[in-house]
């Protein structure tokens, strides 16, 4: 597959995420933050309402990364991540991974990675570097 990679190739994912997949992920990562699971709590928040914990909308870059871009065997080495807007429950997003860079001497390549609500709100931002699988 490294032989194929290229500056320019791109993965897309949408995904709308449900009150049952924000509970599941609480009680998967331990992160219970009422900000995630207490409605009376979300009201009063700057954000007026629940929010789908952060990581759990940057998981979908892992699964991008693992089953299209590059694919399955991918190894990652870093991840970056800037949180601009906050995601719903029940809000639709689509994530984009996209290579920015191959490396010549190495099978590491490193991708642009963006998640963006419905209204073109750019929700996460970062920049992934991954060891492509063998050949």
């Amino acid at each position: 597959m490294a032989g194929t990679l290229k500056v320019g190739n791109r993965a897309v994912l949408t995904k709308t995420f449900s009150e049952e997949e924000v509970c599941s992920f609480a009680d998967l990562s331990g992160d219970r933050n009422p900000l995630h699971l207490d409605n009376k709590f979300g009201a009063a928040s700057v954000f007026g309402r629940r929010i789908v914990h952060g990581m759990l909308v940057a998981g979908l870059f892992s699964g991008l990364i693992g089953m299209e871009l590059p694919g399955p065997g991918s190894i990652y080495l870093g991840q970056n991540l800037v949180f601009r807007a906050p995601v719903f429950i029940g809000d639709t997003v689509t994530v984009s991974v996209e290579i920015t860079k191959v490396r010549q001497d190495k099978p590491i390549i490193t991708l642009q990675t963006l998640c963006v609500k419905d209204a073109g709100t750019v929700v996460i931002e970062g920049e992934a570097v991954v060891k492509a699988p063998a050949a």
